[in-house]
């Protein structure tokens, strides 16, 4: 604009001169005559190059082109084009900003950016998570004025970032871990990634508790048996002594061999991500065997009784059920004091089948219940030593359960007896024909 309105200018002072010139030759007349149509014709001119302009600055990105004759055409072409390219480049660098955002916003790590004085930038919502921060009003506040935390404050100040900072105790409960490393980048700026690894932590510690169980377990039989061969080899034994030393020997190898065998039927369960075959199970044979193991386990000493479905029956892997299952009768018996009752009931509730174990025994403490199925974990240890129990038992029952879409159930209270329930959902439970008579 500035430059046609100068144009004009200029033409105005040679129109004046060309005037003076013509008055001097032709007369004062005439060379107005001449002016008023030199003026008209830049007028017409200005106005129509004006027009076009406004035109130009006026037209849309998308749509036709406007038309104009002339030189103007071709003006309107060629820049109606340049910016159609350029707002095609702004969409796509808008466009892949969006998608950035997106993606950091759906990482499972929380990110800050922090500007040269600390400052918040920019956060996604795991980051909202971890730090109790709220991205909008949050923005341009000094991260250490949210987190106080004295450990990530000294972290931040002291400027040794190589190692990453474990912080306990966050959340709105208190409960989590975090992970959290700081990468400087650009001009001063600061990227804040944490990672919540109370999983990992709850893992560690019970891989941890896992190694000093298995080692106490193990060791306790091999103190046994190392005590009585030393027993044996420096003591004078009359055979009544040395028979009852070799039995409790026995025991302690049988001890031995039952955790090694449990724990490889662990390791055998957790290892094995392939689902269960779908084949039926003859629980026919799995009740018998049940029964003939618990009679022979409890020698008399207990009233036992099933009630079963004969004709019920689930697909899966038949030796993995009768594990499960045998632990669930094998710790009823052994838990229950003599003269008491165990009743094995298999029957359908609704469309599932369910397995349920209720003894009379010592009942189980409502704190200890959640944590049943913990390797190792007892709710009496010198008792369930006593009694020949490995701490696995249950531990395979959930494996196992788990592996078939079923679930474990446990009721008790002290002193009045327990009562386990295995339910396999209606997918896996089917029905045989009875046996010929």
């Amino acid at each position: 604009m500035n430059t046609i309105w100068a144009r004009s200018l200029v033409s105005l002072v040679l129109l004046s001169v060309l005037c003076a010139v013509v008055g001097v030759l032709i007369g004062v007349k005439a060379a107005l005559i001449l002016a008023i149509v030199v003026l008209l014709a830049q007028g017409i001119f200005s106005t129509f190059h004006k027009q076009q302009l406004w035109r130009l600055l006026d037209a849309p990105v998308y749509g036709e082109v406007p038309s104009a004759p002339g030189i103007w055409g071709e003006i309107y072409y060629r820049l109606h084009k340049l910016a159609k390219r350029w707002h095609a480049q702004v969409r796509q660098v808008e466009q892949q900003h969006s998608r950035f955002i997106q993606a950091i916003q759906a990482s499972p790590n929380g990110v800050a950016m922090l500007d040269d004085h600390d400052q918040i930038e920019w956060c996604n919502a795991i980051s909202e998570l971890h730090f109790g921060l709220d991205a909008k009003r949050d923005l341009r506040q000094h991260i250490t004025h949210l987190v106080r935390r004295p450990d990530f404050v000294r972290y931040l100040n002291t400027r040794q970032y190589e190692e990453m900072l474990i912080m306990r105790g966050m959340g709105e409960r208190r409960q989590h871990v975090l992970s959290v490393q700081v990468f400087p980048y650009g001009d001063n700026r600061k990227l804040l990634l944490s990672q919540d690894i109370t999983e990992l932590e709850r893992t560690d510690s019970m891989r941890r508790d896992f190694v000093a169980n298995v080692s106490h377990e193990l060791k306790t039989p091999l103190t046994v048996l190392a005590g009585f061969l030393e027993t044996m080899r420096e003591l004078p034994l009359n055979d009544a002594e040395r028979a009852r030393y070799l039995e409790l020997m026995e025991q302690q190898a049988s001890r031995m061999q039952h955790i090694v065998r449990d724990l490889l039927v662990l390791a055998t369960l957790e290892g094995d991500s392939k689902p269960p075959s779908e084949q039926m199970v003859d629980m026919r044979a799995v009740l018998r065997h049940l029964k003939d193991d618990a009679e022979t386990l409890s020698a008399g000493r207990h009233r036992i009784s099933f009630d079963v479905d004969e004709g019920l029956t689930v697909t899966g892997v038949e030796t993995e059920i009768l594990s499960a299952l045998g632990n669930l009768v094998t710790n009823a018996i052994r838990y229950t004091p003599d003269g008491g009752s165990i009743h094995v009931n298999w029957n359908t509730h609704g469309a599932q089948a369910t397995f349920s174990v209720i003894d009379s025994g010592l009942g189980i403490p409502a704190a200890d219940i959640p944590r049943l199925t913990e390797r190792f974990y007892r709710v009496d240890r010198s008792r369930s030593r006593d009694t020949g129990g490995t701490g696995l038992g249950l531990a395979i029952v959930k494996h196992v359960l788990q592996r078939h879409d079923a679930q474990l159930e446990v009721k008790s209270e002290e002193g009045r007896g327990s009562t386990f329930t295995a339910r396999f959902p209606a997918l896996r439970t089917a029905r045989r024909q009875p046996a010929p008579v």
